[in-house]
């Protein structure tokens, strides 16, 4: 499906967006009503560009372009709201929200529901003490929306409810069945309490969490089918960065106690 030869003032995110030529942009955008779209912005990195500012993830815009087939042309850009404001490992859950975006909603699809679960993960993201929940709830809400829903009501075997003690092993394909408490070849091991709290219907402990974040990568890397998450890996290299300067300051701090 290609997009309208103009479209005007559609609101939108900024999922990606990466140099094209000498002043331009190449940018993905997310929009409720045409889904995904790639889009060239002229001009732009020029330091007068009135779009420069704006052309930013996480801030609610309104886009105007045209064109046909995959690659459209941005003709205007307004602002349609304040920039969620995000710091710290908050940025880089956005950007994981984001590569996810990328990777797994093809282009032209339109998906109102996920442009709305979007515009709320951000918002929580931004006010929620706590991202792990935030980011299991998106992964679940956006994969049922693609069609992928996730099975965490019933296990596969009988169609039983999944009782939160028991033990089950968790495969893609199939679901949930009863577990014997070995690690399977394939699938992931997950006690029923972990689904519950994924689906909604229990609140998170710690045991749960791990779990949960266990299965969902499982999941995900199923349906991306082995291509890497660039998002987790800028969130590994960061914390690395940060613990060696820990690591640096104590010492520095052992020594002079010593001197």
């Amino acid at each position: 499906m290609s997009h309208p030869r103009r479209v005007l003032l559609q609101p939108a995110y900024v999922l990606h967006r990466r140099d094209y030529r000498n002043t331009s942009l190449l940018v993905e955008i997310l929009t409720a009503e045409f889904g995904r779209s790639a889009l060239i912005a002229k001009g732009v990195r020029a330091p007068r560009s009135r779009w420069r500012p704006l052309l930013q993830p996480f801030m609610p815009l309104l886009i105007s372009w045209s064109g046909r087939g995959e690659l459209g042309s941005v003709t205007d850009v307004e602002a349609a709201g304040r920039p969620v404001h995000l710091s710290g490992e908050r940025v880089y859950s956005a950007l994981y929200v984001n590569e996810l975006l990328v990777r797994l909603v093809q282009r032209h699809d339109p998906h109102p529901g996920i442009f709305a679960l979007y515009g709320d993960s951000l918002q929580a993201l931004a006010r929620s003490p706590e991202a792990e929940p935030i980011l299991r709830a998106f992964e679940v809400a956006l994969l049922a929306e693609l069609g992928y829903g996730l099975m965490l009501e019933h296990n596969a075997s009988d169609g039983g409810p999944i009782e939160p003690e028991a033990l089950y092993c968790y495969r893609v394909e199939s679901g949930p069945v009863p577990a014997s408490g070995r690690e399977p070849q394939d699938g992931v091991l997950v006690h029923g309490r972990s689904l519950m709290a994924l689906g909604g219907a229990l609140s998170w402990d710690a045991a749960a969490r791990v779990q949960a974040k266990r299965l969902m990568r499982y999941v995900i890397d199923h349906h991306l089918a082995g291509r890497p998450v660039r998002a987790r890996e800028l969130y590994a290299a960061s914390t690395r960065r940060l613990q060696t300067s820990v690591d640096s300051n104590d010492s520095e701090a052992d020594g002079e106690q010593h001197h």
